[in-house]
């Protein structure tokens, strides 16, 4: 199956999330790790954290405003055209993504001023979005 034809179920998260940069020999503050999702990568050049927005200390060089789809998995690491079928629909809709990838799935975050767009483009995909009931 190509990724054009790939349908997939994305879960809403309720929070709403900041991507935040440190110097690359930063260590992992506290805050980075608070909250049902995040996720902290260090590479030679910074570090970057993803996390709940409630727990980013002002000052921090963030950008907020972003929210967060699950794709419901979980996927082999071997699994083909996953992001793929999930970008292009974004990706024709000129809606920007962040993608973090885990062991068992992935997750995709827009912009929260994008993000009625990016249901509509992805559900227009055939993609199911399931979302909660504050939503």
């Amino acid at each position: 199956m190509d990724a054009s034809t790939r349908r997939f179920d994305l879960a809403l998260l309720p929070e709403h999330f900041a991507i935040s940069r440190l110097a690359a020999d930063a260590p992992i503050p506290n805050w980075a790790t608070q909250g049902s999702f995040f996720s902290v990568t260090r590479t030679a050049d910074e570090l970057s954290v993803v996390c709940e927005l409630s727990h980013v200390p002002v000052g921090a060089q963030s950008q907020a405003g972003w929210r967060v789809f699950k794709v419901r998995g979980p996927f082999v690491l071997s699994e083909i055209g996953v992001l793929s079928a999930l970008a292009a629909p974004l990706a024709k809709a000129k809606i920007s993504l962040f993608a973090v990838s885990t062991f068992d799935t992935d997750y995709l975050l827009v912009a929260a001023a994008t993000l009625s767009a990016a249901i509509a483009a992805l559900e227009q995909a055939g993609h199911a979005i399931h979302r909660s009931k504050a939503e």
